[in-house]
């Protein structure tokens, strides 16, 4: 456990996220008039936000498009709801998104995780592509019932609304929104055509994939709609498995970096949850979200006025010494760790069950597979480029 060469030191990632680099915010809140929104940096007052959805509402990309373009895009996206709708959504959903049905995916899991790597040639390959990605984009595909051989297809439109979605709210001026918006819409509406396409079919001919299953969830006599379950299926395909490939990438970069805890954890196993957990907390894959508030309200002191946009640094509020003894060290056996990687309250992430299991089948196969597992030294990985994610695109590896 050393802060002596970090994964940020090595690759000079992410400059904009002082907080990883043991700089403390001056405030835990603080106005930035250049994007014209809050930055929130502390840990308790991000609880405070995300456990209050009726005063810091999630309907925040909806500012920037028309109501009819809300309507169309957010109807069934559990990140963009708010009370009573995302209670009813969410309860939909979880009818089909079960605890039972993730646990049973481990062994498929473990084969995908064992066919990905027989596949790889030679002692250097790039982890994202040959591993990282693909395992969570085929486990979606296979969940939804997406035939594989349109997976990449599936890919490019999911980077490319995901690349977009994070410049709506941000920084760089009217133009540069206008354009994220149409880059967005475009591949959200290839990827919602194609999903719609599968839809129609399921409801004539149901299959056993959760397709089918949404398709026929019901609560209270109410069941999903077309434009819901696209719009599910499109945030899970585009958000799924985007948490995994950065989270399996990130914990790879802090065993580079941290080569002490890389022998300690192969030779205690048990270690590989809790190695997670804080790999989540180091480098959080999701790094900040946003609300706006529906009043005037006082955060950590600070008034803020109704209808301003909150940036939400959960990156930030995972280093925040008033809750983490030592933030800036990594600790693969921190107890407790309260991080908050995946979200808190009504929002947290419905995929965090899948993207642990994932993340410890994969890590514990690539330590059986590999006694030695490095970043390669001549080749460096690249990050995305966005600052509301921590990771990495491409992350090429040197093996023994």
């Amino acid at each position: 456990m050393t802060t002596a060469s970090t994964p940020l030191d090595k690759w000079e990632m992410h400059p904009r996220h002082f907080w990883l680099r043991g700089i403390r915010p001056e405030a835990p809140i603080e106005y930035d008039p250049e994007v014209g929104m809050w930055h929130v940096y502390g840990y308790p007052e991000t609880l405070e936000i995300l456990s209050d959805p009726a005063t810091y509402s999630s309907e925040v990309a909806a500012r920037y498009v028309s109501p009819e373009q809300a309507a169309v895009a957010f109807d069934g996206n559990l990140t963009q709801a708010d009370p009573p709708e995302h209670q009813k959504l969410r309860k939909l959903v979880g009818r089909t998104f079960t605890l039972k049905m993730v646990a049973e995916l481990e062994s498929r899991i473990a084969a995908l995780t064992h066919e990905l790597l027989d596949a790889i040639e030679g002692d250097t390959f790039d982890l994202a592509e040959a591993l990282a990605y693909p395992l969570p984009v085929i486990v979606i595909c296979d969940m939804l019932g997406i035939p594989r051989e349109d997976r990449e297809l599936l890919k490019e439109w999911a980077d490319q609304s995901l690349m977009a979605s994070t410049q709506l709210t941000t920084h760089q001026g009217d133009k540069a929104q206008e354009e994220s918006l149409d880059t967005q819409a475009e591949a959200a509406m290839a990827m919602g055509f194609y999903i719609l396409e599968l839809v129609t079919r399921r409801r004539a001919e149901p299959q056993d994939d959760l397709l089918s299953r949404l398709v026929e969830a019901e609560v209270d006599g109410e069941r999903l709609t077309d434009r819901q379950i696209v719009n599910f299926a499109n945030l899970l395909i585009s958000a799924g498995h985007i948490t995994t490939t950065m989270l399996l990438g990130n914990t790879i970069l802090c065993l580079d970096a941290f080569p002490d805890v890389d022998e300690r954890v192969r030779k205690d196993r048990s270690l590989v949850p809790t190695l997670l957990e804080e790999s989540l907390r180091y480098l959080s894959p999701l790094a900040a979200g946003y609300r706006v508030t529906t009043r005037d309200v006082e955060i950590a002191g600070v008034k803020v006025p109704e209808g301003d946009v909150l940036e939400v640094w959960f990156s930030a509020a995972n280093r925040d010494a008033r809750v983490f003894e030592d933030p800036d060290v990594f600790d693969p056996a921190r107890t407790p760790n309260p991080q908050i990687g995946f979200g808190r309250g009504i929002h947290f992430c419905l995929g965090a069950p899948l993207a642990r299991l994932e993340g410890r089948v994969a890590m514990n196969i690539l330590f059986d597979r590999f006694p030695k597992l490095r970043v390669d030294p001549d080749d460096k990985p690249t990050f995305l480029t966005s600052p509301e994610f921590t990771g990495v695109w491409r992350l090429p590896i040197r093996v023994d």
